[in-house]
């Protein structure tokens, strides 16, 4: 790990100079290319340069001690010596997650899809509930959510919704939330008071606007239709709403949040070449496999991950174990605690698969 460390921090240094020579300067491509790259080392680079001076300090008090003789400053030195020590092996953990690879998806817009399960009405109304929840939790991130397409009941469900989240790192905290989300609790429409278990289907992607993804016309089937609201209400009385189908896959698209049938067009295929991408990429890519099992959950839409339990005001993430009493808190979108436990048993997982540390 040292060694790596040193490379990196050889790096900067060379990066700092190039960034100061005015041909560089000049050339804005390659400038902007080298101060990202500077950008991207610095967190690494900082801890390194603090667990070397942590080191430096080590060893001067070892020093120190090795000549004292006053009883109390020989404890003192012991007392300093055992700081340190703590410190380093801190900062040793710290450093391991720091130069983990990141996922180049991270600072991506999502696009997220919520589907009804098992359960029908309550199923579809869990599914409104975990809108609102993400919706909330955008606010408080200062992220925007934009609905593309949604299917709702009379009662005011959600038989399915297909929604952009735009906002940096919104991939990155929000890629946990792919799998089977289950809701225990008394339905408003049951009148005998028992308890109901329904469920509701998440997945999330990473939205992918720089990828070339060839889509040949006779493989797709366009679809128009008139937009609709709740109970079938009509949002307008044209056919600005687009269904795109991609025949070989199966793969269906529906835009209808655009003022035109031009821009629903136009946002559906940017939808689906995302998922044709994710779909190629899973499919050629033999390592995909190997380190999703390394991460928290598979990402799975079959996976169950999570249960949301009103009797007891309880929420447990299956994948860590992960409980909490404050249920309706983290449906009002107060969901950090859970997704920071989420991200620190993924980075555990892969310092244990032996990820990032050569």
């Amino acid at each position: 790990m040292i060694e790596k460390l040193k490379k990196i921090k050889a790096r900067q240094v060379e990066l700092e100079t190039l960034t100061a020579d005015p041909n560089i300067i000049s050339d804005q491509k390659k400038y902007v290319e080298y101060m990202k790259e500077l950008s991207s080392i610095a967190d690494v680079c900082e801890a390194y340069d603090k667990y070397t001076k942590l080191e430096s300090d080590l060893a001067s008090t070892k020093e120190i001690l090795s000549m004292e003789t006053d009883p109390e400053m020989i404890e003192m030195c012991k007392g300093e010596i055992a700081s340190i020590e703590q410190k380093l092996a801190q900062m040793d953990e710290d450093i391991k997650v720091l130069l983990l690879p990141k996922d180049e998806n991270d600072d991506k817009n999502v696009i997220m899809e919520i589907r009804a399960g098992a359960g029908g009405e309550e199923s579809a109304l869990f599914g409104h509930d975990l809108l609102r929840m993400y919706q909330m939790y955008c606010d408080k991130m200062g992220w925007k959510l934009d609905i593309t397409d949604i299917n709702e009941t009379e009662l005011g469900g959600i038989k399915e919704c297909t929604f952009v989240i735009k906002g940096k790192g919104a991939y990155a905290k929000l890629k946990y939330e792919s799998g089977v989300h289950r809701v225990q609790r008394v339905p408003e429409t049951e009148s005998s008071g028992r308890i109901h278990t329904s469920t509701a289907t998440v997945a999330v992607l990473p939205e992918r606007t720089d990828i070339q993804v060839e889509i040949d016309p006779k493989d797709i089937q366009i679809d128009t239709y008139r937009a609709s609201g709740a109970g079938g209400q009509h949002i307008n009385k044209t056919d600005s709403a687009v269904r795109i189908t991609h025949l070989p896959t199966g793969i269906v698209v529906a835009c209808q949040d655009g003022r035109s049938q031009i821009q629903n067009r136009e946002r559906a295929f940017e939808i689906l070449k995302s998922k044709l991408y994710d779909k190629y990429q899973q499919e050629a890519d033999a390592e995909y496999a190997n380190r999703r099992r390394t991460q928290v959950g598979t990402g799975d839409r079959s996976e169950r991950i999570r249960t949301y339990n009103f009797p007891q005001g309880r929420i447990t993430d299956h994948r860590i174990g992960f409980t909490d009493y404050n249920l309706l808190s983290f449906l009002n979108g107060n969901m950090d605690t859970l997704i920071e436990n989420l991200q620190i048993a993924d980075q555990k997982a892969k310092l244990e698969a032996g990820i990032g540390v050569e």
